[in-house]
Order: structure tokens, then C-alpha cells, then sequence
């Protein structure tokens, strides 16, 4: 049980220079979630903050209006004109002006954060009863990194720059992990003496550690065993590097879990998505979002499920086809080159090639929804309207569009009837040809 209570800060105010976009780096995605939501998720899964502030400042509106409409216990603040860290965390001083507890915080651009590691560096930070706490690694390439300064008694006593320290503090292996947890009663008085003479002419929440030192005020650093979950991202090179982390440690659990990957450098699979023992996953895979995949199922190769989708047992999902928002139940095949969105699959339905779940009206905007129910099918290149009824063990025959509800074991059909023209290419070539052959 802590001793106090915890809000957290998310620094997001960045443009993201390197990143070559017009969008906000913070809303750049890795499976269809952006690293802001991914950072949120791990603060607000210690289950030990109440509230948190973002900070923003490049395209602010876009990021506020995402937050928003995302994420809950979370308040925007604007950081306008942008001048450095310490700036950004003073924003929001206003809303703790008579806080009394622990600030977390955490930068929006580090999505391979967890929760357990803010929940231990939050219990380090209480146990050891301190005014300030720093997270810090160990990097035999500490390139970039602000370093961690000792003195001669091991006390830790500043946080240098790489762009302001000298050749000897650079050698320095300890790093910034860009964490910290705030005692915001004894500390928060810092933030009125910061002073921006260095390289940047910025105000570096760095430089807190040198004022609760002079104030002997008790620091403490924690040290990261994971360096990859600070891994921050500033360009689409380091977006990708990070996607790879995040999809080999989850495809890794899901192996160790009894799930078989056969290619696991061809799968990509979100974090969120559940899978059950031996079911089998084809190489080229790719799975976003938040879903739920059952036992002895046989996904792929080259299928895309994406958020939303609660596949059950024994289904089978196969080459070239997407589901989108969908309920598969048991024993259910979509074998190839099929679209089911928006749609409800009953037990032992069997998806011909090439069925389209026609979900979306462009005009309204509208997505409706498909009902297959159990014992179904569809044949090869059929398109089912929605919204749309298929009624138990009705049959949908190929080359169909079904824009009414089919009763239960009817045949439904919409081909023109096959005609035939003897000789047509034949009269063609002569035609062509004028006779020569």
C-alpha cells in the first residue's frame, strides 16, 4: 500500500522533427495504436494513478481530441510556446498547486513501457521514502543519452546533458531513462528556478536532481533491467525497430502460451490479441488490435485480422482474407480471399472464396451488420448486403448478391441464366484475320 497518492504527467508536446510527418508523433501507430495510447495504457495499469496530464503543444488539437476520445482520467494540457521538459512538467503546476503525493512522469514517445516496471519504480520510489527518483540503464553505447553524475562517494548529484557534458562525463555508461516519480510537495518549488543557460536555451527537467541536491533533499535513482522498454522513438527508422520488439515479445508469449507460429519473422500479432493452445499461425500473418482467437484453429497464410475480431474453436481463417469486428463461432471456415466485417458467423459455417460482407454505405456513412447463422453457406464469389439475415442452413449459391434475408434452408441465387454462342471466337479469329488462318 503506498504511502501517497499518484498522478501522472505524459510529456507530448513534440513535433517530432525526424519523423518526416505531418502527423504528431505521438499519434504515429504500431499495430493500429498510437504510442501515446500505449504509454496511457501502462501509467494507468499500475492501477495506482488516478489522473494524468498530457502535455501537448505541435498539432495539439489533434492530439487532444484523441486523448479524449480514448482514453479516460486524462486531462490536456497546452505547452505553448514549446521550451524544453521542465517547462512542459511546470504546465502543469497549476492543477497540483495543493497535491500532496507522488507525480509520475513519463514521456508519450515510449511505447515499450509496462506496467509492471512503472509499478516497481513507483514502490522503489515510496519504500525508500524519497523526494525524487530518476530511472536510469546501463549502456555500454550511451550515445544521446543524458548521463547520470556521481560523485566521488557514488551520491547521485546532476543529470548532464550529452549536448552540454564534458569528454569525461560522456564516458559515463549510466544513463536518463526519461522516468521520474516526484515528491510534488518538497520538489515542485523547482520548477520556479529552473534557468535555460545551456545549448539548448531550454528549461531541462534534468536540472531538478542538481536543485534537490543543493536543497539535500533525498535522490534516488532506479535502475532499469529491461533497457529496450525506453527505447523512444524519433523517426519512422526507430517506429519500425520498435514494432519488431513489441511483436517478438508477444508472439514469443504466445509460443511459450502453446500457440505454433511457424515463421515468427513474418507474423506480426498486437499485444492486445488472445490465441488458444495448438492453434496453428500461417506465415505472413497480421493481427491488430484487440481480439480473441480460440483453441485447434488454422489461421493463415497472408490473412489480416484486425480489431475487434472473437474467433472460437476449430475455425478456420485462410489465405488472402480479412476479418474486421466479427464473432466466428466453432467449427467455421472463411478459407480464401474473403471480407467479413461487421458480421456474426454461427457454428460450422463454410465461407465460399471470394464472399464479400458488404458492410459499408459511403453515402451515409453507415456500417451495417451480417448474420450467417449456424450450418450456412456461401459460395465462391458471393456478396452479402448488410444489413442481411442468412438463416440457418440456407445456402447462398455462387456468384450471388443477397440484398434480402434468406430463411433457413432455402437456396438463394441471383445469376442470369448461362447462355451459350457457338462458334463466337471462331467468327472472331476470321473476322480478325479475314479468313486467313
Amino acid at each position: 500500500m503506498l504511502n501517497k497518492k499518484v498522478k501522472s504527467i505524459i510529456l507530448a508536446a513534440g513535433k517530432g522533427t525526424r519523423m518526416k510527418s505531418d502527423m504528431p508523433k505521438v499519434l504515429h501507430t504500431i499495430f493500429n495504436k498510437p504510442l501515446l495510447k500505449y504509454v496511457i495504457d501502462a501509467v494507468q495499469a499500475t492501477d495506482y494513478i488516478d489522473e494524468s496530464y498530457v502535455i501537448v503543444g505541435h498539432e495539439a488539437e489533434l492530439v487532444e481530441k484523441y486523448a479524449k476520445d480514448n482514453c479516460e482520467n486524462v486531462k490536456c494540457i497546452l505547452q505553448y510556446p514549446q521550451l524544453g521538459t521542465g517547462d512542459a512538467v511546470n504546465k502543469a503546476a497549476p492543477y497540483l498547486k495543493d497535491f500532496d503525493g507522488y507525480v509520475l512522469v513519463v514521456c508519450g514517445d515510449t511505447p515499450l513501457i509496462t506496467a509492471e516496471t512503472l509499478k516497481s519504480f513507483i514502490n522503489f520510489h515510496d519504500i525508500n521514502d524519497a523526494d525524487l527518483t530518476v530511472m536510469s540503464a546501463i549502456f555500454d553505447n550511451p550515445r544521446n543519452y543524458g548521463r547520470i553524475i556521481r560523485d566521488k562517494s557514488n551520491k547521485f548529484t546532476a543529470i548532464v546533458e550529452e549536448k552540454d557534458a564534458t569528454a569525461e562525463q560522456k564516458a559515463v555508461k549510466e544513463i536518463n531513462a526519461g522516468i521520474y516519480c516526484i515528491n510534488w510537495k518538497t520538489v515542485s518549488e523547482a520548477f520556479n528556478n529552473l534557468q535555460n543557460n545551456n545549448a539548448q536555451g531550454e528549461y531541462y527537467l534534468t536540472d531538478i536532481v542538481k536543485w534537490a541536491v543543493n536543497n539535500n533533499l533525498h535522490v534516488q535513482s532506479y535502475i532499469l533491467e529491461n533497457n529496450e522498454e525506453i527505447f523512444g522513438i524519433n523517426s519512422k527508422v526507430q517506429l519500425a525497430q520498435a514494432t519488431k520488439i513489441l511483436n517478438k515479445k508477444s508472439v514469443t508469449k504466445l509460443m511459450e502460451d502453446g500457440v505454433q507460429i511457424v515463421d515468427p519473422d513474418t507474423t506480426f500479432i498486437s499485444p492486445e490479441t488472445q490465441i488458444g493452445a495448438d492453434t496453428l499461425i500461417l506465415p505472413n500473418v497480421y493481427i491488430t488490435g484487440k481480439n480473441i482467437i480460440g483453441s485447434h484453429c488454422k489461421i493463415g497464410p497472408f490473412s489480416h485480422i484486425r480489431d475487434g475480431a472473437v474467433i472460437g474453436n476449430n475455425v478456420r481463417i485462410g489465405n488472402f482474407v480479412e476479418v474486421k469486428k466479427s464473432v466466428i463461432k466453432d467449427n467455421t471456415n472463411v478459407s480464401h480471399l474473403s471480407y467479413i466485417g461487421d458480421a456474426q458467423l454461427g457454428n460450422r459455417v463454410n465461407i465460399g472464396a471470394g464472399t464479400i460482407t458488404a458492410n459499408y454505405n459511403p453515402i451515409t456513412k453507415v456500417k451495417s451488420k451480417t448474420i450467417i447463422k449456424d450450418g450456412a453457406n456461401t459460395g465462391s464469389n458471393s456478396v452479402l448486403v448488410a444489413p442481411v439475415t442468412i438463416e440457418e442452413m440456407a445456402s447462398i449459391g455462387a456468384g450471388s448478391v443477397i440484398t434480402k434475408d434468406v430463411e433457413a434452408y432455402t437456396l438463394a441465387l441471383t445469376r442470369a441464366p448461362l447462355r451459350k454462342f457457338q462458334n463466337w471466337v471462331k467468327l472472331k479469329i476470321e473476322q480478325l484475320t479475314g479468313g486467313i488462318k
